[in-house]
């Protein structure tokens, strides 16, 4: 019996024997495909996951900067231009809103990945792909004897030699 890799040593090899390595190749298959996909799944909920944080940062820097921050702004803005200390005080706290929706910005972009992902799209192509292979899969049909290697009597009528004769095969 010759090695079960080679061309040759498929024609070797017993029904039994290539239906368990068929059965073996479709699960491996299978299951390459369904670590696709966890794969994939763990790509956009983690998208997800950096947009919800992003969100959360734009929510807490909103609350917690802006006693701080308006005070600080608000006073450098009176240093600086001498203006009423009211206009400083909305001055400081328009800053403030403007980082907030730049990083609800940010959370949206990422939302937006995480939405586009739908799903596990290689998995869906590759199995679509593999579906096709295995319905386009025919049986090999067994090889014809050469005719040239087919030895004739010497004393047989020459209408016969052209003709295909009826062989009984054998199951074993």
């Amino acid at each position: 019996m010759s090695h079960p890799s080679s061309p040759a040593g498929t024609a070797d090899r017993s029904l039994g024997q290539l239906v368990a390595s068929a059965t073996a190749e479709m699960s491996a298959l299978v299951h390459d495909e369904i670590a696709l996909a966890k794969a994939e799944l763990r790509q956009d909920v983690k998208r997800g996951a950096v947009g919800s944080g992003a969100f959360m940062a734009a929510g807490i820097v909103l609350l917690f900067s802006l006693p701080m921050l308006s005070f600080a702004l608000a006073y450098g803005i009176r240093t600086w231009s001498h203006w009423n200390l009211a206009i400083c005080f909305v001055l400081s706290f328009a800053a403030n809103v403007l980082v907030a929706l730049i990083l609800g910005l940010i959370g949206m972009v990422f939302f937006k990945k995480a939405k586009k992902g739908k799903g596990p799209q290689k998995v869906v192509a590759s199995a679509k792909e593999t579906a096709a292979v295995i319905q386009g899969v025919r049986p090999h049909p067994r090889p014809s004897p050469d005719k040239a290697a087919v030895l004739v009597p010497a004393d047989a009528p020459l209408a016969v030699i052209g003709e295909p004769s009826a062989v009984a095969r054998s199951s074993a």
